[in-house]
């Protein structure tokens, strides 16, 4: 008897475990309740698969409710970088520490991205990706981190991913939702119309 009366507080203490667990995992997604003021260090920090990278959305369309614009803080390890890549929306980054070099096609309206500029980016300085523009930032410092702070436009982001600059744009793989809004986003994926 004594044992069936264990069993059975056992039972009810795992069913409270498998809710609180469940409400845990639906408040990662969920607005409300998030604090206005928030400490950085505090936030979820992942890779997403990407060695090298540290991504942080400080202020989502997803995780925050944004709708306008998205924050991000990303940290790149020395000799890591972002895919070749476009979207439908402006991106300011601003450098917080390190060095490294933008690629950037400007005449990415063509059937390819085409040779990119090469620019140099270094620490308190900024830089900003205009609508469809195929581009990469790499790490190019081989002692420190890049990191900077990223400032989007139309959240949540569709990206447009190229394995080289020579790619057609018609060949380019669609990324949507991006890596960091895949847990929350729960819509159907867009279809694959290019928006050049």
């Amino acid at each position: 008897m004594r044992t069936m009366a264990t069993l059975g507080r056992l039972g009810i203490g795992l069913t409270v475990i498998a809710l609180l667990s469940a409400v845990a995992e639906a408040s990662l997604c969920s607005i409300n309740g998030i604090p206005l003021v928030r400490n950085i260090s505090e936030l979820p920090q992942d890779n997403y698969g990407r060695g090298g990278l540290s991504h942080i959305t400080v202020a989502g369309s997803v995780l925050h409710g944004m709708k306008e614009i998205e924050v991000w803080l990303q940290t790149f390890a020395p000799g890591s970088h972002t895919p070749i890549h476009r979207h439908s929306c402006e991106e300011v980054f601003v450098v917080l520490k390190g060095s490294g070099t933008l690629y950037l096609a400007p005449n990415s309206h063509v059937k390819y991205p085409g040779t990119p500029e090469e620019f140099p980016i270094f620490s308190n300085s900024t830089f900003h990706i205009p609508v469809n523009d195929a581009h990469q930032v790499w790490n190019t410092n081989e002692r420190e981190d890049l990191q900077v702070l990223v400032i989007i436009s139309r959240p949540p982001v569709k990206v447009f991913i190229y394995e080289d600059w020579s790619m057609p744009h018609t060949a380019a793989k669609l990324k949507f939702p991006y890596h960091w809004d895949e847990e929350c986003l729960l819509t159907t994926p867009p279809s694959a119309k290019d928006e050049l």
